[in-house]
């Protein structure tokens, strides 16, 4: 079963970085920073580590698996994550040279109801568990830790 880590990303503004999908032919959306698990990943969190880094050339603080998503084929994890500096045009991450997988852009979204309206996050299920979060005040920064 293929593995995935991903993170909520929020950061000091309490806003939160998500990456907008443009592909052919198929309508926009946005999903949260991460990847699969290699093996030669420590761990889940180690893996974290380097996709963020690949990704956003940023380093985080992982505060607690949020929530977890299981197919037939695969498994995703989702972390709640803070993090102080990113830069997106220092990205590395092999999947933004490959042919054919469409454009990648770094948004920073409000982390509110509003802001999570805004966008087609995917899967859809994290979107939920986030609107959820989100009316509890429990991804903020005085909730955080």
């Amino acid at each position: 079963m293929m593995e995935r880590v991903r993170a909520v990303l929020v950061t000091a503004d309490d806003t939160m970085l998500v990456i907008r999908r443009t592909r052919p032919g198929i309508p926009e959306y946005w999903v949260l920073p991460g990847g699969g698990v290699e093996p030669s990943d420590e761990s889940r969190e180690a893996a974290l580590h380097r996709e963020i880094h690949e990704e956003i050339a940023g380093k985080v603080d992982i505060i607690r698996l949020l929530h977890t998503t299981e197919s037939d084929d695969e498994r995703q994890l989702f972390y709640l994550a803070r993090i102080a500096t990113w830069s997106f045009d220092d990205r590395t991450g092999p999947e933004f040279s490959a042919e054919g997988r469409g454009e990648y852009a770094l948004e920073e979204i409000p982390l509110t109801m509003e802001g999570l309206d805004g966008i087609e996050l995917k899967p859809e299920e994290i979107a939920h568990v986030l609107r959820g979060a989100i009316n509890a005040g429990s991804l903020g920064a005085g909730a955080s830790r």
